[in-house]
C-alpha cells in the first residue's frame, strides 16, 4: 500500500522525536525563574523527568526552578562540558530571538531542536528543518497549538526508548 503524505511526516516527526530525546542532555533556551512562562514550566518538565538539562538565558546567572537554583549559560556556544553535540535544545525565545538562537546552535553543533509553540514563524520553522538533523515544531502534536514538550514530551521518550520517569 502506498505511503500518504501523513503518513510520509507522521514518519518523519517520530524520527525526529527518537532523534531528539535520543541525546544524552538537554538545553533550555528562554528558561525562567517565572512560574508563569513557558520556560519555566518546560525546564521543570525535564527536572521532574529526570532528564540532565541546562537552562540558557542571557540575562540571569541562574533561574530558580522547583527551590532549586540552576545555573544558566548565555546561548548554545557556551554549552562546552561536555560539548554542544550532546545536547537537544529546547526553545521557548520569541521568533526574533528564535532565529539567533538557531544560528549559534548550528554553530556549536546541537543535532536537535524543539521550537515551542509561539517561538517561530515560518522563516524561523524552515531554517530550523533545513539546518539540523531534527527540528520538531508547527503543526501536529496532540494539542491544539502544536508540537509542545509538555503534552508531547512523554510521547516522544516512549519513542525513543527512554524511561519516562518522573520525580
Amino acid at each position: 500500500m502506498p505511503t500518504t503524505r501523513g503518513q510520509k511526516r507522521d514518519a518523519e516527526m517520530e524520527a525526529a522525536l527518537k532523534l531528539f530525546f535520543s541525546s544524552p542532555r538537554f538545553a533550555v533556551a528562554g528558561a525562567s525563574s517565572d512560574p508563569s512562562k513557558y520556560g519555566h514550566k518546560i525546564f521543570a518538565w525535564y527536572l521532574q523527568h529526570s532528564l540532565p538539562a541546562t537552562p540558557l538565558n542571557p540575562k540571569s546567572p541562574s533561574v530558580t526552578i522547583l527551590n532549586r537554583a540552576h545555573t544558566t549559560v548565555p546561548s548554545p556556544t557556551a554549552l562546552q562540558d561536555p560539548p554542544a553535540s550532546n545536547y537537544s535544545l529546547s526553545v521557548i525565545t520569541p521568533p526574533a530571538v528564535t532565529r539567533q538562537l538557531l544560528k549559534d546552535a548550528k554553530e556549536a553543533g546541537i543535532p536537535a531542536v524543539w521550537l515551542q509553540p509561539g517561538s517561530f514563524d515560518a522563516e524561523v520553522l524552515e531554517y530550523a528543518k533545513a539546518n539540523f538533523k531534527a527540528a520538531i515544531g508547527g503543526t501536529g502534536g496532540r494539542g491544539g497549538e502544536g508540537w509542545c514538550v509538555l503534552v508531547d514530551g512523554e510521547e516522544g521518550l516512549r519513542i525513543a526508548g527512554r524511561e519516562a520517569s518522573r520525580l
